[in-house]
């Protein structure tokens, strides 16, 4: 019988020189307790060393999803010679008697036999000292965890889910800053607030008013219907409000952008959500919506 074990290094291949030792599972640990005993039960047949991290990379991304690289079958190919081969994997000794024909076995016995071979790994394979093959350990880590963030499967779930959070962020921030000039315009003018309901439209409003004085010569047709227009010039003209300075005008207007502003973006926001959602939940969004099918994900 021979076992399959993987490295950071490359594949290794080892002999069961005795298998008769493998009825004893519990007595198993003993016989890898040093490298003379460990060299009675196991010896290397053949090592294919990876040739750069890349092939590390591809290799190790494969057997997570239980599949041999191909790398690995032309290994097998040339050292399995028709006998049985010990894997950590069920599911990838499966693979590899599907694909090679290579009879595979897994049960308790093979993995008290891995576990006894890591731990004499660097003595047991020939050049490979634990100070090499600690680095090689460390910058395959780093690889793969690099590979599996990029390519998550939940990384477009989590583009939503922030999305969507910002999306709440933004509405609890327009509503505060919309109420407040209200109220800081509500001294000068405040027959408005009943006048225009719409947050958007009263800070686009007053930008372009200012003062109360200014509604009579100004044209609102671009922000409001004719009927709203002409209410709102007519209490400009008998409103009650106190007067305030140019300088609480000016700090008005730019509280007023910073709500069209976050308006402006918050749309920009929500055509993007729309976009994703469309693109990756279609049925779910037509069925309950963006803004739903998105919390609901």
């Amino acid at each position: 019988m021979l076992v399959l074990f993987e490295t950071p290094a490359g594949f290794a291949l080892f002999k069961v020189l005795d298998e008769g030792k493998l009825s004893k599972v519990e007595e198993l640990c003993k016989e890898f307790s040093s490298v003379d005993s460990a060299r009675q039960v196991v010896k290397l047949k053949a090592f294919s060393k990876f040739e750069n991290t890349s092939e590390a990379l591809s290799a190790a991304t494969l057997l997570i999803d239980s599949k041999p690289s191909k790398g690995l079958r032309k290994f097998l190919r040339a050292h399995c010679n028709g006998e049985t081969l010990a894997v950590a994997d069920s599911k990838l000794g499966n693979a590899i008697k599907e694909k090679l024909q290579i009879e595979c076995v897994h049960n308790n016995t093979v993995m008290e036999l891995m576990r006894g071979v890591r731990s004499q790994l660097t003595d047991l394979i020939s050049g490979l000292a634990t100070q090499d093959l600690a680095p090689m350990s460390l910058g395959l880590s780093h690889s793969l965890s690099r590979y599996k963030l990029k390519f998550s499967p939940d990384k477009v779930d989590t583009m939503i889910i922030q999305a969507i959070g910002l999306l709440d962020d933004l509405d609890k921030e327009l509503n505060t800053y919309a109420m407040r000039v209200r109220e800081w315009y509500g001294w000068h003018f405040p027959e408005l607030a009943k006048i225009i309901q719409d947050n958007i439209l009263y800070a686009k409003a007053v930008k372009l008013m200012g003062s109360r004085s200014n509604a009579a010569k100004l044209d609102f047709s671009e922000i409001l219907p004719e009927d709203v227009e002409t209410e709102l010039k007519e209490a400009a003209m008998i409103s009650m409000g106190t007067e305030v300075s140019d300088l609480d005008l000016m700090n008005i207007k730019e509280l007023c952008d910073q709500v069209l502003s976050l308006s402006e973006y918050r749309a920009q926001l929500y055509d993007y959500l729309k976009s994703r959602m469309n693109t990756i939940a279609p049925n779910l969004t037509a069925l309950v919506g963006e803004l739903v099918g998105a919390r609901y994900k």
